[in-house]
């Protein structure tokens, strides 16, 4: 399962780079904002650290100004994923736009029927949400499984991505599910290597070593 990171923090992504984990990046509208950084710079500079897609969103409704500002996002450079949400327009987008050999990443997807119309669509990501399925009540991960039943009964090349991943649990059960991505907030990515036995193992490695008295090299 590839792992994808999402923030558009420049810092966060070069540390996540630097363990050799990253295979992408997903950003929108409200992490950039978050970052503080201007929208078309930022996108750059990640492009630039990362070599694997880096999703960048359009903003518009329509599918005249969707292709527009895709024509703007797509130059930045050639990893660049138009991320488009999961409308009408938005798939008429997708369509024309992966037509042209650009990838595409159909957002807000609820739905295993919305699936079916992105992969249709020639989409080349699709990003369920589950964790704000959970929030709802409703298991975000019963909607993964679908998915992939749907995807597998009709061999779909769309990559199901995994988002709104907020724990290690939703990065478990993504890859027992078959996922081909999961992005999440490097927070949620940093955990994953986080265990009371591994840091028990440590300490006592490091006890016994000490006791030794010596040192190598």
């Amino acid at each position: 399962m590839k792992f994808f990171a999402d923030t558009a923090d420049i810092a966060d992504i070069r540390e996540l780079m630097d363990t050799g984990l990253l295979d992408g990046v997903t950003t929108n509208p409200s992490l950039v904002k978050k970052s503080g950084g201007h929208f078309i710079e930022t996108v750059t500079e990640i492009a630039r650290i990362c070599p694997g897609p880096v999703s960048a969103e359009v903003v518009a409704l329509d599918h005249a100004e969707m292709m527009r500002e895709a024509e703007v996002l797509r130059k930045i450079a050639d990893n660049i994923t138009i991320k488009v949400p999961l409308t009408l327009d938005g798939l008429k987008t997708c369509k024309a736009l992966t037509s042209e050999g650009t990838m595409v990443n159909v957002t807000l997807c609820f739905s295993a029927n919305q699936a079916l119309l992105a992969a249709k669509a020639g989409a080349t990501f699709i990003s369920p949400f589950v964790g704000r399925h959970d929030d709802v009540g409703y298991p975000g991960m019963e909607l993964i499984a679908d998915i992939r039943m749907i995807y597998d009964n009709y061999d779909f090349g769309t990559e199901i991505l995994v988002a709104s991943v907020r724990n290690p649990i939703h990065v478990h059960e993504s890859a027992k599910l078959g996922a081909d991505v999961m992005t999440a907030p490097p927070a949620v990515i940093k955990a994953l290597f986080n265990h009371p036995l591994t840091d028990k193992g440590i300490a006592s490695f490091l006890k016994d070593w000490e006791a030794t008295g010596q040192k190598i090299g």
